[in-house]
């Protein structure tokens, strides 16, 4: 699924030898975090969050079923027979701590004790069990993970599907309209997990959801001006709509990572100027930091640095591949590691000054340092 460039010669030694170091500190600092003390041995789930002064579990409020699967991702990419057997620890959990077996799906979250606190069916959250799935099943041919990949993703068509294309962003415990729009996030995610699912499946099923999804998705979050997806359908107030540029850059490098599916589309031209918007507006060249989000005429709505749209910016401009985004990496391979890489693991979000805004680590980022160092690694390799 994922296609990336084979950098050109001028500077590929530099971005390889800058790449090898961040694959290293993420095999020497992030991994052992989550099999060490961010796992919860008696639960056999990982701690939502570790203090970056000591990574010290923080105190239990919840555990999430979309970060027990962004878990699975993590450790089933990982090679070793370690990370294999705690990717099956995480699948066993996911299946029998979060499944609910009344009325079919996932619950969102379960308490300190394990019980279930919000047991609403929300989309993000499936479209991650299929992500999940596609991964373990890639990693170990599990025919358990298969059937759980395509009973979710048949769920979600059958209960989270609107008759125009889009998709609930969130459904009451049995599945019944709780009221609310459709969000862009969780059916970005649900375009990553269809995309992995038809990677391992080959099945046209996925594909075919894929076109509809970009259909829809042209059709009412693409803003005309900028071709950026909005947070909210167009329809929505302006005033209360917003641009992240985190999602334009990962938007586009899904669509780039499946040419045979959305090379020459619509949404995936779209995506070329949202590309270009957000660099414009919501990167600061000089650090290479991205901001939360923009107003919809491109002016900074919010200036908080988070981790992932960070990583995302790098992932997107090693799929760009172009020379102007190959420099920009190479900055941003400089800047980024210093900025939000230490010793102990990282820290989730900055001020445009670099100040630390948020500095304890959650469970659900090393999924975001994954994917962006996977495609690092794949244009790099050889």
């Amino acid at each position: 699924m994922n296609v990336t460039p084979t950098l050109a010669p001028t500077g590929a030694a530099s971005i390889a030898a800058s790449v090898a170091t961040l694959l290293a500190h993420y095999d020497a600092a992030i991994l052992p975090l989550w099999n060490g003390p961010g796992w919860n041995t008696a639960m056999q789930l990982p701690y939502e969050a570790l203090s970056a002064t000591d990574r010290r579990p923080l105190p239990v409020a919840r555990y999430r079923a979309m970060a027990c699967a962004r878990q699975i991702y993590v450790f089933s990419r990982c090679e070793g027979a370690d990370a294999a057997a705690h990717a099956a620890r995480l699948f066993a959990s996911l299946r029998g701590r979060f499944a609910d077996g009344g009325y079919g799906g996932f619950v969102y979250s379960i308490d300190a004790h394990g019980q279930p606190l919000d047991s609403t069916k929300d989309l993000y959250t499936h479209a991650f069990v299929v992500f999940a799935c596609a991964a373990y099943f890639k990693r170990t041919g599990s025919p358990e993970a298969r059937a759980l990949l395509d009973g979710t993703a048949r769920l979600i068509e059958q209960r989270f599907r609107m008759a125009d294309g889009l998709y609930h962003a969130g459904l009451a415990q049995d599945f019944s309209p709780i009221g609310g729009t459709p969000l862009q996030n969780p059916i970005m995610h649900l375009t990553e997990a269809y995309l992995a699912a038809h990677e391992v499946t080959g099945d046209n099923l996925y594909a075919d959801r894929l076109a509809a999804i970009a259909a829809a998705m042209l059709a009412s979050f693409v803003d005309p001006a900028s071709g950026c997806i909005t947070e909210l359908p167009l329809t929505t107030d302006n005033a209360g709509n917003r641009i992240e540029p985190g999602h334009q850059f990962e938007w586009f490098s899904l669509l780039a990572s499946a040419p045979s599916l959305f090379d020459g589309s619509p949404l995936s031209q779209a995506l070329t100027r949202a590309f270009d918007f957000a660099l414009g507006h919501g990167v600061d060249t000089g650090t290479m930091g991205v901001a939360a989000a923009l107003n919809l005429d491109g002016s900074v709505r919010d200036p908080l640095q988070r981790i992932w749209a960070q990583t995302e910016f790098g992932r997107a401009l090693v799929v760009r591949g172009d020379r102007v985004a190959l420099a920009h990496l190479q900055a941003w391979l400089q800047s980024f590691p210093a900025r939000f890489l230490h010793a102990g693991g990282w820290y989730e979000c900055l001020s445009a000054q670099g100040k630390v805004e948020r500095a304890e680590m959650p469970s659900t980022t090393p999924y975001h340092l994954a994917t962006a160092y996977q495609a690092l690694a794949h244009a790099t390799a050889g």
